[in-house]
């Protein structure tokens, strides 16, 4: 190999990160630290060309054969040639080999600090946001000309928090009791009742994964929680990515409401339903991580992933929206469903408001079921009014499916020892991965990625409840962002008609 190959060097395309705003920088962090950092290797054949993703993604559910995770990775994994340059490249940056995986691309390493910097080109500086410390860098990431063609992407330099939970909690005592008839929250077993979700079917035989980047749940806040509502209580599996924990704070506004509300909801739907929630760091880099593990995870197998963590899309570098949406697509090819939570602030997509429309990231992937949320009544286990929730909490113009997320109708959850009524489009990502186990279950095979099948009329007439009142916010005046009769930007399709929709699979 020529030195000047080696000298010269490449910028990583997509690589350029922008300084965080609101970030305030606190001078040089110690040369000797140790940090790790992820290399996502390029696959041996693309993907997204390959004849079998087209059939996956156009078949009929019948039709479908899903690859196993292990005919994956011999197909699409990566190249042990470049795996092995790239561990050369650590070699001569003195950068440490963690661990590789052929099937995920990745390959893990550890070093200093400045053998970080010298090895990709960056100045890594101490900062800090909302009382979180972190790394931050700005600028592109670069290596040397040789190994540039060999990698898609470089994570975990900048380590600064990334994503946010989509959920509110009002504690029930502060709660009015609603008279009959008026709006109320309800159990996800009534919510489940009402979208006449297919019964003869518990998730027996399925795994769902759920993602989490902060902090926990108790198992005797769970045992007390299905032991309430009359029902088993699931299987629940903690795995660790990165260091992440299950790490209960003991306050409900905390993440642990989130991490309860997705549990509690889609274990109270599919209670045979073994869980496996994996808990990673809130970083790009573990929040990748978490991803793949899911995706590719050979001993859990889950068919049905939550996830109710997201961003606007504008705060992610390219590298990092081009590497989750081919992990999304890796999980189709493998017969996986990832549902996303789309966000709780409209079209801004922001707590503040903004002057321009933002999609929530990673549920503008195209190839997820990007879940959105509605204010739900009902009587006699019937719906008697379901609209769009906008409290400038509608939605932007990226949704497919619905569901029940107004917290002032929606569901009864228990979370450090406290009860409450929990709302936003948290709870409608686990709400619709149950309602995915439920299906798999009665068809007797992963449906996988299943949006294709979703915008077919007639096919899907009968499969949803069409909300056609309500708008999303900030750009009501345009009539793009009003509920209308079929598919719209504030609900997509609308909330789920459960049965009909294992029906409409099953044909």
């Amino acid at each position: 190999m020529k030195a000047n190959q080696r000298n010269t060097r490449v910028i990583i395309q997509g690589s350029h990160k922008t300084p965080l705003k609101g970030a305030k920088l606190t001078g040089k962090l110690d040369p000797d630290e140790r940090l790790e950092v992820t290399v996502r290797v390029r696959p041996r054949a693309a993907l997204a060309d390959s004849t079998e993703f087209a059939a996956l993604t156009g078949s009929p559910p019948a039709q479908r054969r899903h690859l196993s995770r292990e005919e994956f990775a011999a197909r699409f994994g990566a190249d042990p040639a470049d795996v092995e340059r790239i561990e050369q490249f650590a070699h001569e940056h003195d950068l440490d080999v963690v661990s590789s995986h052929a099937g995920q691309r990745t390959v893990r390493l550890s070093g200093t600090l400045e053998a970080m910097q010298s090895a990709f080109g960056v100045k890594l500086k101490a900062a800090v946001f909302n009382k979180v410390k972190f790394r931050h860098r700005s600028g592109a990431i670069s290596v040397p000309k040789d190994v540039a063609p060999l990698i898609e992407g470089v994570f975990g330099l900048d380590n600064r928090p990334v994503v946010q939970p989509h959920f509110r909690f009002k504690p029930l005592p502060k709660v009015k009791r609603p008279r009959a008839g008026s709006a109320r929250p309800f159990t996800p077993v009534e919510v489940a009742g009402v979208y006449n979700f297919p019964t003869g079917v518990d998730g027996s035989g399925q795994c769902i994964a759920i993602l989490e980047f902060g902090g926990g749940y108790r198992r005797a806040d769970l045992k007390k929680y299905f032991t309430g509502l009359g029902v088993p209580m699931p299987t629940v599996t903690t795995v660790s990515v990165d260091g992440g924990h299950n790490s209960p704070t003991g306050d409900p506004q905390s993440a642990d409401g989130e991490v309860m509300l997705d549990i509690e909801v889609a274990g109270a739907i599919a209670p045979k339903a073994k869980l496996a929630v994996y808990f990673a760091p809130n970083s790009d880099d573990s929040f990748l991580n978490a991803l793949r593990a899911a995706v590719h995870d050979s001993v859990r197998k889950p068919s049905v992933i939550s996830i109710s963590w997201g961003a606007p899309e504008l705060s992610s570098t390219e590298q990092s929206l081009k590497d989750y949406d081919a992990v999304c697509q890796e999980a189709a090819a493998m017969g996986v469903t990832i549902c996303c939570a789309a966000g709780d602030h409209g079209t801004d997509d922001t707590e503040k408001p903004s002057k321009r429309a933002n999609v929530d990231f990673p549920a503008s992937s195209p190839h997820v079921l990007a879940c959105v949320g509605t204010h739900l009544e009902a009587a006699n286990g019937m719906i008697s009014k379901e609209v769009v929730w906008n409290t400038r909490d509608g939605w932007r113009g990226v949704p497919d499916v619905a569901g029940d997320a107004d917290s002032d109708t929606g569901y009864i959850i228990r979370v450090d020892g406290a009860e409450g009524a929990s709302g936003g489009t948290s709870a409608v990502a686990p709400l619709w991965a149950a309602l995915i186990t439920l299906v798999n279950q009665g068809l007797g095979k992963p449906i996988g990625f299943i949006n294709p099948l979703l915008y077919q009329p007639p096919n899907n007439t009968n499969c949803f409840h069409d909300i056609v009142e309500g708008d999303n916010g900030a750009f009501s005046s345009s009539k793009k962002y009003k509920a209308h009769p079929g598919w719209d930007a504030c609900t997509g399709w609308g909330s789920p008609q459960g049965a009909q929709l294992l029906k409409a699979l099953s044909a």
